[in-house]
């Protein structure tokens, strides 16, 4: 399952420029020069475009069939603004056809460029996939625009929708002056429509012509930890279709709809033959408890190879899974391949499991509001289970009892934990009327936890060696794991020296033993090091040096006096132990204050005591999941701060 999204497409196109060669002077359309004379508020520094017209404008005919217009206009106003200067036509190659698309370059001056079929690209819309019958058409006039010009272009693509249903953006993270939605229905036909991220944006309507418009719509500022790109730009949902019409495989009106329309798809793809029987016996063999029969054919499943063909999309291929045999037969699938494949292995078991549809990569983006299977991207697997089986991903939901969530296509992640994007998520459970809209688990923060215990030696002239032990847990052990199975052992090991040497200039690394538990969702690592200018000595009497050697995971530091944005935090718990054995004639001069904060999205605590010579430190760090509204962002600022002050902070020694 996919939900192309032009942004990645012209990040993918920004690689193929046009030749100058080829292009041609020409005139440009009247909407064009008329966005291309608007002129423009003052903009901060780092906004490198902005987007002049935004418009997509629809017809759908009294059988259904679309025919979309998108026309965009972008000025240039810095230098890194030319990657803007792309055009991009998403169709499905034995679906939709692309019926018109050109686009225009204005100069400072007035000259126009034009681009047409010969400077037209056409490609497969994901590389990664074997086969996709979505693909986009691409004119890239990066090469040619500079500051000051205006890119400009029209795309026009007919096809037939697979729902009475459609989404708009009003703007990406570029200021918009002018942005619209045109929506042309066949007469008896009406439309109804949601806002996302903004007060209701309503319709101005015309017989059955409904427009919706924004203007003067202020750049996205990029800050750290705000929520994704789709909870943050306004955006709309529509709904249209024959009036009185009620319930349909185009029209839905609950979730429950949309789960009976889907569960149609699914349950005749679970085939259990002999292939099936056998492998399933063979891989329990030894499995004892329901949750080892459940790891075990999970595993199994998620190493199986991820491949993705994409055929008949348009007429909802795409949607439905392939029969469980046929996955098993030829040893790979794709996410809602491999979770009917597990289904069926389970079902030989006489377990229950359910598909549950889901978008992946942000967990706030599926709106409970608009029931539409446009909102996913990903499929992933609930399991039924006893009271035999606990974890923090077991649930306990309403009408299906206890379930068991379980990503059956991330092979980092083990049964019993869930990738983090997904926690929180709302996703859809395939289980006809009985199915609806659920909340994904979230793991506690202590699951996610990284335990460290340091021990080192601090030498009279500021050098240090040590051992460092990390006990790393859930969806923190999925990111060390990853880096292991993806790189080299020698560029692992460089990763950890780097980032030793981020909180001990010029560290070594003197051994590294690393040791993923992965049936555990656990990740250890024995780490040797020594830094030979550490602790700094000064007049040969005061040595002075950091207890904290190493920097957290992921140490944030919030800085603006201002924000814009929410702050999202993450669910994960950070501790150390930090042992020193301080150099013999000195004694401890100065010591920092012990911390304490408790928040309501999180804690931080210090503490520090000498005992037969050797400092003894501790620190801990709790955070929740959650968004902090950007009223209380002096809150968060000043947690954050305190502890950054806190990691700072030195011991200071004196010569005896």
């Amino acid at each position: 399952m996919r939900s192309p999204h032009k942004s990645a497409l012209a990040v993918f196109a920004a690689v193929c420029f046009l030749a100058v060669a080829g292009v041609s002077q020409g005139k440009a359309p009247d909407w064009l020069r008329q966005a291309a004379a608007m002129p423009l508020p003052s903009y901060d520094k780092d906004v490198h475009a902005v987007v002049l017209h935004n418009e997509e404008v629809i017809t759908v005919d009294s059988s259904g069939r679309l025919t979309t217009t998108e026309r965009r206009a972008v000025r240039i106003t810095q230098k890194d603004g030319k990657s803007d200067a792309v055009a991009t036509a998403f169709y499905l190659s034995k679906f939709s056809n692309v019926k018109d698309f050109e686009a225009w370059l204005i100069a400072p001056g007035g000259a126009v460029t034009s681009f047409g079929k010969k400077e037209t690209i056409d490609r497969i819309s994901d590389p990664d996939d074997i086969y996709d019958e979505g693909r986009v058409k691409i004119i890239n006039a990066s090469s040619l625009a500079d500051v000051g010009y205006v890119f400009g272009y029209t795309a026009t693509v007919e096809d037939r929708p697979l729902f009475y249903q459609h989404q708009f953006h009003f703007q990406d993270t570029h200021p918009a002056l002018r942005s619209r939605l045109t929506l042309n229905l066949p007469s008896g036909w009406r439309a109804t429509s949601l806002t996302f991220n903004r007060d209701q944006v309503q319709p101005q309507i015309s017989g059955t012509t409904y427009t919706w418009e924004l203007t003067g719509l202020p750049a996205i500022k990029d800050e750290p930890m705000s929520p994704s790109f789709y909870n943050v730009v306004p955006r709309i949902a529509v709904n249209y279709g024959p009036e009185g019409t009620t319930a349909s495989d185009k029209v839905f009106s609950s979730w429950k709809d949309v789960s009976v329309w889907a569960t149609r798809l699914y349950e005749p793809k679970v085939v259990i033959n002999e292939a099936i029987r056998a492998k399933t016996m063979e891989l329990t063999a030894n499995a004892k408890t329901e949750l080892e029969k459940i790891r075990a054919i999970g595993t199994f499943v998620q190493n199986l190879q991820y491949i993705s063909i994409d055929i008949g999309v348009g007429h909802g291929n795409g949607l439905i899974p392939r029969a469980s045999d046929m996955v098993l037969g030829r040893g790979y699938g794709d996410c809602k391949d491999k979770a009917n494949l597990m289904r069926a292995m389970l079902k030989v078991l006489g377990i229950d499991a359910f598909p549950v549809i889901i978008y992946s990569g942000d967990p706030t983006f599926v709106r409970a509001e608009w029931p539409s299977p446009r909102q996913f991207n990903h499929c992933i697997i609930a399991v039924k289970v006893s009271k035999e089986t606990e974890g923090p991903t077991v649930i306990e939901h309403a009408g299906l009892g206890r379930l068991l969530i379980f990503d059956a296509t991330d092979q980092f992640t083990p049964v019993g934990d869930l990738p983090d994007y997904l926690q929180g998520s709302n996703g859809l459970v395939l289980a006809g009327e009985q199915g609806g809209l659920f909340e994904m688990p979230v793991t506690p923060p202590d699951f996610n936890a990284w335990n460290r215990e340091t021990e080192f030696s601090l030498s009279e002239n500021g050098a240090i060696s040590g051992k460092m032990v990390e006990r790393i847990t859930g969806q923190e052990s999925r990111r060390p794991r990853t880096m292991l199975r993806s790189i080299s052992n020698d560029d692992f090991r460089r990763s950890v020296e780097y980032w030793l040497t981020r909180g001990a200039t010029a560290a070594k690394l003197v051994d590294l033993k690393p040791n993923d538990d992965h049936q555990n969702a656990s990740f250890d690592m024995e780490i040797e090091f020594s830094a030979p200018l550490y602790g700094q000595l000064m007049q040969n009497r005061l040595l002075v040096f950091k207890p904290v050697v190493a920097n957290r995971s992921s140490s944030v530091y919030l800085t603006e006096k201002s924000r814009e944005n929410p702050i999202s935090l993450e669910s994960n718990l950070f501790r150390e132990k930090v042992v020193i054995d301080l150099p013999a004639g000195f004694d401890v001069d100065e010591m920092p204050e012990p911390v304490k904060i408790a928040t309501s999205f999180g804690s931080y605590e210090t503490a520090y005591e000498v005992v037969d010579g050797k400092l003894h430190f501790t620190r801990s760090m709790m955070t929740k999941r959650t968004v902090v509204p950007v009223e209380k962002y002096d809150a968060v600022r000043d947690f954050f701060t305190k502890i950054r002050d806190a990691e700072q902070s030195p011991v200071v020694l004196i010569r005896k």
